[in-house]
């Protein structure tokens, strides 16, 4: 699994139609967006893994201006984005290979499983909807980002 966070203090996300046109879906106040991605040897316990370390991370500003607090700490908000493009091989040629990804039915049990535990850590979290084009804005605070790899 593959995932990549960053701290935000507000972001989106839109369901874009064939004509272009903006169908707004979710939004969140301060928080987190996650974009994740799952490879082919995941599992539920890989899912659940990476939401604890979500969920518990400490990439919020205490009074004194040190990292010490949890999204659970502050009260914030999880936008999470299926993110297939996460697992891309561009090492070789110019056009990214995709086979890293878990195949599409895989990809999409193991995201809502993702979204499912990450409630149950006490995280309110909104999606985005899986194979789907979408638009995603968001204001990165700090920036602050951060990437996690199973491996």
């Amino acid at each position: 699994m593959r995932a990549l966070l960053q701290r935000v203090t507000a972001a989106g996300v839109s369901l874009v139609d064939d004509a272009g046109v903006e169908t707004p879906l979710a939004t969140i106040g301060p928080g987190l967006v996650v974009l994740i991605c799952a490879e082919p040897a995941d599992t539920d316990e890989t899912a659940q893994f990476f939401a604890r370390k979500v969920a518990n991370m400490r990439v919020f500003e205490d009074a004194d201006g040190k990292t010490n607090l949890s999204i659970q700490d502050v009260g914030g908000q999880a936008l999470v984005i299926s993110q297939f493009t996460l697992a891309a091989d561009w090492k070789r040629g110019n056009r990214p290979g995709f086979s890293g990804a878990a195949d599409p039915e895989t990809a999409e049990r193991l995201y809502l499983k993702f979204v499912d535990f990450l409630r149950v850590e006490g995280v309110d979290a909104a999606t985005g909807r899986f194979r789907s084009h979408m638009r995603v804005t968001l204001t990165n605070d700090g920036p602050f980002t951060i990437w996690m790899d199973s491996d």
